[in-house]
């Protein structure tokens, strides 16, 4: 096959751009042990209390009588519009201890007011997203 200069360029490129990209997704699977980790703000509009909540992945916080639970949280690279997302579910335990789920959904820092918890007592809002890896987990444990 006689592909000549131009030909066999154009097929060194797709060849490169192929493992590179197979490189990227090995890179994505090698990182599982990575962790997401969110901080929110939280406040209490009965007391003014305003509190700095940091919750890993599938941990469970409590703060007042909810209980705040991370399932994923996303951050722009620098390079793109600065944006951090997460997606939480929040029940109220109330006073009675009766599980009431109150909010579930993505959560945007850039726009608390487009996907709010709708509360009498808190607020609730992203302020940032972090991963960290495995180890470092382990050793802050």
């Amino acid at each position: 096959m006689n592909l000549g200069v131009k030909g066999s360029i154009a097929f060194s490129l797709l060849l490169f751009s192929c493992v590179n990209s197979l490189s990227k997704e090995y890179e994505v699977f090698e990182n599982l042990e990575d962790i997401s980790v969110v901080t929110l703000s939280a406040l209490d509009k009965i007391t003014t209390q305003l509190s700095t909540i940091e919750i890993r992945r599938d941990q469970t916080v409590r703060f007042g009588t909810l209980k705040i639970t991370l399932r994923h949280c996303r951050k722009n690279p620098p390079e793109e519009t600065p944006e951090t997302v997460a997606f939480l579910e929040i029940t109220d335990v109330g006073h009675n201890n009766q599980n009431n789920k109150i909010f579930s959904g993505w959560m945007f820092a850039s726009s608390p007011a487009l996907s709010p918890l709708e509360h009498p007592v808190y607020d609730v809002w992203v302020k940032d997203c972090k991963i960290i890896s495995g180890s470092e987990s382990m050793a802050k444990e």
